[in-house]
């Protein structure tokens, strides 16, 4: 079928106001409380913590110990109530809420007892402002008859002074003992001042500090190398104090040829290939060098294009594993380039930076300083270039289990535009201007062991996607497989862990993970099998992995490579072709184009989609992403198949016009150029759209309960699609309650039955995709599609200057009506065409 450009479409937007027509949300869960006996008992809790710290400052000044000028208390709900932690903070006077956990104190997994916890720090001279509160509680009633404060005093079952615990948000089994461990630092605020004030008493205590911080909204992370007691003694000097955390630690037939052979095969594809001399998109592979003596990388790799995050490291490939990526980047599949005699032509470049130390490991650092670092070289380098990173290095557990940790959150950040400086020093002024974006493709992080092995799928499931694959922005990479094919004779007794068509069993999912934490992986692609002895013993052979090109070409011209970092490269190759064919394609573009183009396999389907419901969809998104993307279908249209893109922006928030409330403001409409008359004439004839709406957030990463005004993200977006008998004016009423006239009511129907994973399921995270098909006729009037906003921390957090800024997205529609033939050809690409004024002649084959 002919091959087809998308069309890419402008002033389709229609600004209009956007207030939410939702309804609040629901009550909170409080225990029933005895007035004056609860007030009491919080009074003297809180004159206890007050005692307490006097006391402690006392003694720390008497034997000349640094002391801090406040008090960290830690708030407690009862088992299964709410804690009202919005109302534990006053910016006025400085009292802040510094995180927020749930434990459970229950005695055992069957039996959950569940508490949220909250820590906060209240400065001298303000010791008294909850004693206040609960004055008021005992005292004092509201116009209405309520005792004031009354949400808060009855949501707080103890108040104590805040011990070590209270500040360590990773897993409590990670708390060091008497050895010193390097420990993450969360610092309360993001000024300079801040981290030199907080070295100088680092080093007044003999701690060791690394260089080099990360900068996030109101959060300044530096590591630390302390023990059990060195956490204790921050805490008793520090003012700046918000969290600890851990810091992370961190491949048959040419493979059996001799290497005069390989060589043969090699000298065969160079002769067919043909490399852009100048080339304006670059793959970035970030991981353990990459060397480019082997021929076939050599005309894609200059030396001028190899970085080492330590100059000492060099920048040879120590261990193979980036140059077997770099393979699969530069050929996408190389054992399919080899195979053909075909002209291979390769209109992109590679670039490595060596993040991974040739000897040991890298010391403890921060390692979202080190991609960081890693994206300013290849920037300085070629500022001209566009660059898409890969990574494929990823910490060695799952324990933050979807939360934001400091590496996810400054790749976050860097894709959202903030510049290296901003991130890694911060800045004077509250004033960030996010410049451009960019796409960081990593992958979702591999299960090992012959038990999880052996144990296909439900190992897999259970198994969490690894630090930094949670990152919001990034194209999260997970892996499936066709390989269940085994030529080795050797082999005949094996079979393959994982059908074809299915989960590959090295990848890891995100089944475990809070809903309010993305859908990850977004897609899934190659990652090669295992297969398994008689005995169930399960190993990695050739026949299952995928070929690529070997560090030591002197001695094997290939090598081989599996699991998710052979996913990553592949789909690394994928978006570099993508946005070499649309150099006008933003990031967030070339991701919504890799999960537009996906689908599940129906082997997929059939073993991870219990039915056909809502929950089912949802729950296979946290196993398998949106699917394998397919290359022609992110790269063309046919006479059949339409695909719409509208790269475009809204403002989500404003200021209210009396006070200081905020708001949100915008939503835009989108009138789609629409083939009204094929479709109306296709009658009942199915068709399928597809929508997906890609943007990046600004990362917001602090743990304080990541709600209310700490919402991770800086804005959310939503998208909505008109039902067949709606009008514009009936449709933008439904959508805000700012389009309509005062109690008026909605009379038309959404239409939300008809979507495959429905509005709660798709959106989570920072990319949404869904499916609709029904018929023809009734999809003829559906070209309006709306873009609005629910709440982030740009608006809630209004004091960091941000409620004002710009959000852009990109959304990405498409048709797909049946197969054409010489009976009945289907045209629904011309008549868009030529709507927007492209001149397209689509043949029709015969």
């Amino acid at each position: 079928m002919p091959e087809l450009p998308h069309i890419f479409v402008s002033g389709t937007a229609e600004v209009n106001p956007y207030t939410s027509s939702a309804s609040g949300g629901r009550r909170p869960v409080l225990q029933a409380r005895n007035r004056a006996g609860h007030g009491e008992a919080v009074q003297i809790k809180l004159e206890a913590a007050r005692q307490a710290t006097l006391e402690r400052s006392e003694s720390r000044t008497a034997f000349s110990l640094p002391t801090r000028q406040g008090t960290y208390l830690e708030f407690e709900s009862a088992p299964g109530s709410d804690l009202i932690t919005k109302s534990l903070e006053n910016r006025g006077k400085n009292i802040r809420l510094l995180n927020v956990r749930t434990v459970n104190t229950g005695d055992n997994e069957d039996s959950p007892q569940i508490v949220t916890k909250a820590t906060v720090f209240i400065p001298s001279g303000e010791e008294g402002y909850f004693v206040e509160r609960v004055r008021q509680f005992v005292e004092e009633e509201t116009s209405r008859g309520k005792p004031k404060n009354f949400n808060l005093l009855t949501s707080i079952e103890n108040v104590q002074l805040a011990l070590l615990e209270s500040l360590w948000t990773d897993d409590v089994a990670l708390i060091p003992n008497d050895d010193p461990v390097w420990c993450e630092v969360w610092l309360r605020g993001d000024t300079p001042e801040v981290v030199s004030d907080f070295r100088s008493l680092a080093a007044r205590l003999n701690y060791p500090t690394q260089e080099g911080c990360l900068v996030f909204p109101e959060r300044t992370v530096i590591l630390v190398q302390v023990n059990q007691e060195g956490l204790t003694q921050l805490l008793e000097s520090s003012d700046s104090l918000a969290e600890f955390r851990k810091a992370k630690e961190t491949a048959n037939f040419w493979i059996e040829l001799e290497n005069l052979d390989q060589s043969e095969w090699v000298e065969n594809l160079e002769g067919r290939l043909s490399v852009s001399p100048d080339p304006s998109v670059a793959i970035n592979i970030l991981d353990t060098g990459v060397n480019n003596g082997h021929d076939l990388l050599a005309p894609v790799l200059q030396d001028t294009d190899k970085h080492a995050y330590s100059p000492d490291w060099g920048t040879d490939d120590h261990k193979g594993h980036g140059t077997l990526m770099s393979g699969l980047a530069a050929y996408g599949n190389l054992q399919q380039c080899l195979e053909t005699d075909h002209a291979v032509t390769i209109s992109h470049c590679l670039e490595s930076v060596k993040i991974l130390p040739p000897r040991g490991h890298n010391v403890p650092t921060l390692y979202g300083t080190i991609t960081s670092q890693a994206t300013s070289f290849v920037e300085i380098q070629a500022p001209d270039r566009t660059h898409i990173h890969c990574m494929a290095v990823t910490a060695d557990d799952g324990r933050d289990k979807g939360k934001p940790s400091s590496w996810s959150a400054a790749i976050d950040a860097l894709a959202a535009g903030l510049s290296i400086d901003q991130l890694v020093r911060g800045r004077d002024d509250s004033e960030i201007i996010l410049g451009e974006r960019r796409l960081y493709i990593v992958s979702a992080g591999n299960l090992e062991g012959q038990e999880e092995w052996q144990n296909y799928p439900d190992s897999n499931k259970n198994s969490s996607l690894l630090d930094p694959a949670q990152s919001w922005n990034a194209l999260t990479v997970g892996a499936y497989t066709e390989k269940d094919y085994i030529s080795d004779t050797n082999l005949t007794e094996y079979t393959t862990v994982a059908p074809s068509g299915s989960l590959s069993p090295y990848s890891t999912t995100s089944c475990m993970w809070e809903n309010k934490w993305p859908n990850k992986p977004d897609i899934v692609m190659e990652g090669g099998n295992l297969i398994k002895a008689p005995d169930g013993f399960c190993s990695e052979c050739e026949d299952t992995s995928l070929l690529s090109l070997s560090h030591l070409p002197r001695e094997n011209q290939f090598d081989w490579i599996n699991a998710t970092s052979a996913a990553t490269a592949q789909a690394s190759w994928m978006a570099a072709q993508i946005q070499d064919t649309y150099p006008e394609a933003w990031p967030e573009t070339v991701r919504a184009l890799m999960v537009h183009s996906a689908i599940w396999p129906e082997r997929m389907k059939s073993e991870f989609l219990d039915s056909q419901n809502r929950t089912d969809y949802a729950r296979l998104l946290r196993v398998c992403g949106y699917g394998v993307p397919a290359l022609d279908r992110a790269l063309n249209c046919a006479s059949n198949r339409l695909t719409l893109i509208a790269q475009s922006s809204l403002q989500p928030y404003d200021r209210a016009e009396r006070g200081s409330r905020y708001r949100t403001k915008d939503m835009n409409i989108h009138e789609l150029p629409w083939p009204k008359d094929v479709l109306e004439s296709l009658g009942d004839t199915q068709i399928t759209m597809r929508i997906t709406l890609s943007y990046f957030i600004e990362p917001g990463p602090g743990e304080v309960g990541w709600k209310d005004k700490y919402r991770y993200a800086s804005f959310a977006l939503r998208f909505d699609l008109n039902s067949p008998l709606e009008t514009k004016d009936q449709f933008r009423i439904r959508l805000s309650a700012a389009a309509r006239d005062e109690d008026e009511v909605v009379e038309t129907d959404s239409g939300s039955a008809r979507w495959t994973i429905g509005s709660n399921g798709r959106s989570r995270g920072s990319i949404s995709s869904d499916i609709w098909t029904g018929s023809a006729a009734e999809l003829a009037a559906c070209n309006l599609v709306g873009i609005y906003p629910v709440i982030g921390w740009w608006r809630e957090r209004a004091w960091l200057g941000r409620w004002n800024q710009q959000a852009r997205y990109s959304l990405v529609v498409s048709l797909h009506s049946p197969e054409q033939n010489i009976d009945q050809p289907i045209d629904i690409y011309t008549p868009v065409a030529n709507q927007v004024g492209i001149t397209t002649e689509v043949p029709i084959e015969t």
